[in-house]
Formats: C-alpha cells, sequence, structure tokens
C-alpha cells in the first residue's frame, strides 16, 4: 500500500484518518497511518490540552490537523468568547428563535440546569480558526488541513515555514485547482457519500477529475471509502491515499455519546441525508427527525455558518442531555451502512490492509489467468 505520501510523512499506510478524538489520532499514528484531529469543536484554551495529550502520547508518530476557515463568514471579533457569541446571537432573527423555541416544545427537550449555557461552535469564526492555527504550528505536528477551501495565504505560509505540509479539501476539480495555485500541497477529493460537509459529486467520478486537473500534485480519496476494497479502487483512480473519518466514529477509542453510537450501528447506507440544520453548510449526518424539521418548507429553514449552529447550540444540548437517538446530530458518511460493530484502531487498520492486500493479490491473479 505504500506511495509517495508515505515518504514525505514517515507513514507506514497512506491511511490519513480525520477525527475529533484525540484517542483516535494517536492510535491510528501508532498504528502506521497519519491521525488528523479536527479542531472545529474546541476552544483555543481545549485545543492546547488535546495537543499537548497527543504529544505525549503518540509515541513520536507523526500527526496532523484540521481547522475550519470558511473562505466566506460573518465577521466577528471580540476579546473574548461571550462577545463574540453576543454578536452572533443579534444577527439572528426573531422567528429562527421561536422555530427552535417551537421544536423544543414539540419534541419534548428537558431543560438544561441551572446556569448551564451552552456556547455552540466558536470555531468557524476567522478569529477563533487563527488561534487554532497558532496553536497546532507551535506543536509538532506534520500536516495541517482545511475543510472549507484553501487557507488563507498567510496561514499556507507560516505552515512551510515550520515546515508543515498543507492539505485542502475540494469537491470539483476547479476548487482543488484553486487550491494548488494558492500554495497548497495536497488535495483531499471529497465525493458526496462523505461524513460531514461534502459537495454534490461521487468520489468515483470526482477523484479522477482532480487527479487530472492537479498533477503531478497528490491527491487523497475521501467519501464513501470504509475498506482494503475501496481503498485499492482510490488508487487505482490515481489518488496517492486515503482520507477516512467516518469509519473511526464507531472504533473503541471514540468519543461518540452512546446515543449517537447507537444511532451509528443501526443505520444503513440509505439513511443519511446533506443538511445544513446543523452547521449553516451542507453536511452529511444520519436522517432524523430533526434534520426532516429543518427540511420543512413551512419552517424558516436553516441560517449560515456559524449562525445556525449558535442558533440551534441550547436545543442540541438539550437532545444530547435527553439521550435521543432519534433527535441527536450524528455526523456520518454513507459508508456507515459498514459500521456494525465497535472495535479498536488498530484492528481496523489491520482490517483495511489486510483486504488492501488480498484485493490487490486477486486483481493479479486475474490479470494473469
Amino acid at each position: 500500500m505504500r506511495t509517495p505520501l508515505c515518504d514525505v510523512f514517515g507513514i507506514e499506510y497512506p491511511i490519513f484518518a480525520f477525527t475529533h478524538c484525540r484517542d483516535v489520532v494517536a492510535a491510528v499514528s501508532k498504528a502506521g497511518g497519519l491521525g488528523v484531529l479536527g479542531a472545529v469543536g474546541f476552544s483555543p484554551e481545549q485545543l492546547e490540552i488535546e495537543l499537548d495529550w497527543i504529544d505525549a502520547h503518540v509515541d513520536g508518530k507523526p500527526y496532523g490537523v484540521d481547522t475550519v476557515m470558511p473562505q466566506k463568514a460573518v465577521d466577528v471579533h471580540g476579546a473574548n468568547p461571550e462577545e463574540m457569541l453576543d454578536q452572533i446571537r443579534s444577527m439572528i432573527d426573531a422567528n429562527h428563535w421561536r422555530y427552535v423555541e417551537k421544536l423544543a416544545e414539540q419534541f419534548e427537550l428537558p431543560p438544561l440546569p441551572e446556569g448551564q449555557e451552552p456556547m455552540g461552535v466558536l470555531g468557524w469564526t476567522d478569529d477563533v480558526a487563527q488561534q487554532h492555527v497558532d496553536i497546532a504550528l507551535a506543536h509538532p505536528i506534520k500536516l495541517i488541513a482545511n475543510a472549507l477551501g484553501s487557507p488563507p495565504a498567510d496561514v499556507i505560509n507560516r505552515a512551510h515555514d515550520h515546515g508543515v505540509k498543507v492539505a485542502a479539501l475540494a469537491g470539483k476539480a476547479v476548487h482543488a485547482q484553486r487550491h494548488i495555485n494558492n500554495g497548497v500541497d495536497i488535495v483531499v477529493a471529497q465525493g458526496y457519500e462523505a461524513g460531514g460537509h461534502t459537495g454534490e459529486i461521487s468520489t468515483m467520478v470526482l477523484v479522477p477529475e482532480v487527479v487530472d486537473a492537479v498533477a503531478p500534485a497528490p491527491v487523497l480519496a475521501a467519501g464513501g471509502i470504509g475498506s482494503g476494497r475501496q481503498i485499492a479502487a482510490a488508487l487505482a483512480l490515481g489518488a496517492q491515499g486515503v482520507w477516512l473519518g467516518s469509519i473511526w466514529l464507531t472504533t473503541a477509542e471514540s468519543d461518540s455519546s452512546p446515543a449517537v453510537l447507537q444511532s451509528y450501528l443501526d443505520a444503513t447506507s440509505a439513511d443519511t441525508v446533506r443538511s445544513r440544520c446543523y452547521t449553516g453548510k451542507p453536511a452529511r449526518m444520519v436522517r432524523n427527525a430533526w434534520t426532516d424539521a429543518w427540511a420543512d418548507p413551512s419552517g424558516p429553514g436553516p441560517l449560515g455558518m456559524p449562525l445556525q449552529n449558535i442558533l440551534t447550540s441550547e436545543a442540541n444540548a438539550r437532545i444530547v442531555r435527553s439521550g435521543r437517538t432519534d433527535l441527536a446530530f450524528a455526523p456520518v458518511g454513507q459508508i456507515v451502512g459498514r459500521m456494525n460493530e465497535v472495535r479498536p484502531v488498530r484492528d481496523v487498520m489491520f482490517q483495511l490492509v489486510e483486504e488492501y492486500i488480498e484485493t490487490i493479490e486477486r486483481l493479479d491473479a486475474g490479470v494473469q489467468a
């Protein structure tokens, strides 16, 4: 399974694991891949703690950090999170606030304990994202990725000054070309099947288009990949590796809540939907009563990023507290249909590699015959 990217990063397998869980990052890197920590859900202070922990537990293996730096975002700046939160809340109209209150009553969501007020995800604002970059580059990371477009030029330059490679996700070949023109080193071609923020072109179509558009720059394939056979297919399409996210959500090391974990284990590949109801941008997740409510044409519809997440942050916290699997936010790709049991990361990695080898041997035998 070795490709040129293995030499670039000093890894055994070209398997890049996106995850919000530090334990998964360390486990993947120690198993021969490259764990990438998603920073968006952490405050700058929390991210520092997470990266310190990874440094202490990754056994010197390489790892990366994924940030979210939207090319189009609301202009919010503040001396502290509370000030930034107040600015964002002031941008949300009364009709949307009333709709969230209506849903909370409709679904009979229990109130939060007195004094507990969720912040929502401020990592989608430029100010916090820049702080994430500052913290990440102060650690021995080998990769920094941006989930929403090319990172700003100053971020790319600073990363390169630190000897850190830069990756960016793309859902179209034209976006991939723009990334390379902006100085990005690696393009992650993320197909429609992927979990989280994703576009409208399938992985099988997208990957060769991106490979051809940015050659000789390396491409990672993402979306609908959760087996060694699918890794073999991705490399056959011209990718130099794979970017896997969903498959780690049901590992023993994952920090998925019990309700969300059960929703993954129960779901089939037909049970996901792309919705703007959580982040404000189209993201794939398990379809449930909450996603249906935000797709209802009689409602006001989701707001943009980061307003939608701030709007629904209290309701989402109440959903989590209630343990309701029929309402819980569960971002995941269509590969969820294969995620039917809880296994350690090391076992998942071993199976990916073994199945890849078996696939290549089977193909080789067929060609020779």
